[in-house]
């Protein structure tokens, strides 16, 4: 159950680019906290802590990981495709999303209202704008206070994200709600830094599958 969680999460994540606004390259370094969680101590040693994001160009590449093995996304902007690579239990998989893939996902979300406030504060040294999202989730309402940065890029980097995708920014203190618990996500540090294409290429010893048969292999869980 914890692996699908996570692996929801790596499909409705956003990814960072500079596709207009200031042009950044690097490596941007998230802290994981899980507010008001109802798990074990000994599962929550098996959720990830840190989350990192590095961007070249018009790609980025996302990595969490785990106890239970690493997965990783790559994002292509001029594309708009995703690939998710999940290695786990010493299996290798990669699942390919195109953008028909993920507004089919993101039709799944209700709309989000977005309210822009006044309020900024300073995340990781850079200057931040809080916003606060909210979305009606089957008669439940869930509300988002979020904070994000023009100085690390804007545009289309939260295309992939239901909840996201109209903020024009980086996001730098966000949370996801997924059904069994809540990710509140930070930035802690931002490194700039010349990065190789070649971490944004499919791995040869990866096998390329879909969620469905993914899921099917674990006894098609949801």
């Amino acid at each position: 159950m914890i692996f699908f969680v996570l692996l929801a999460f790596t499909f409705s994540f956003y990814s960072l680019n500079a596709v207009s606004g200031k042009p950044f390259e690097g490596v941007i370094t998230y802290k994981i906290t899980y507010p008001d969680s109802k798990f074990t101590e000994s599962q929550m040693a098996m959720f990830p802590k840190i989350f990192t994001v590095t961007v070249k160009g018009q790609k980025s590449l996302t990595e969490l990981s785990t106890s239970m093995g690493n997965q990783r996304e790559i994002v292509d902007y001029v594309e708009k495709t995703k690939v998710a690579l999940i290695d786990m239990m010493g299996q290798k998989y990669a699942i390919r999303q195109t953008l028909q893939d993920i507004e089919k996902e993101n039709a799944k979300t209700a709309k989000p209202a977005i309210k822009l406030t006044p309020d900024t504060k300073i995340i990781a040294g850079y200057s931040c704008k809080k916003a606060i999202v909210t979305v009606d989730d089957n008669g439940t309402k869930y509300t988002y206070e979020i904070y994000y940065t023009n100085e690390l890029g804007s545009g289309n980097m939260n295309f992939d994200n239901p909840l996201y995708k109209d903020i024009d920014g980086v996001l730098m203190e966000f949370s996801m709600n997924t059904k069994q618990l809540i990710m509140k996500f930070m930035v802690t540090n931002v490194e700039k830094k010349i990065v190789s294409s070649s971490l944004f290429e499919i791995p040869s010893d990866y096998k390329l599958t879909t969620q469905e048969e993914l899921k099917s292999k674990f006894g098609g869980m949801e």
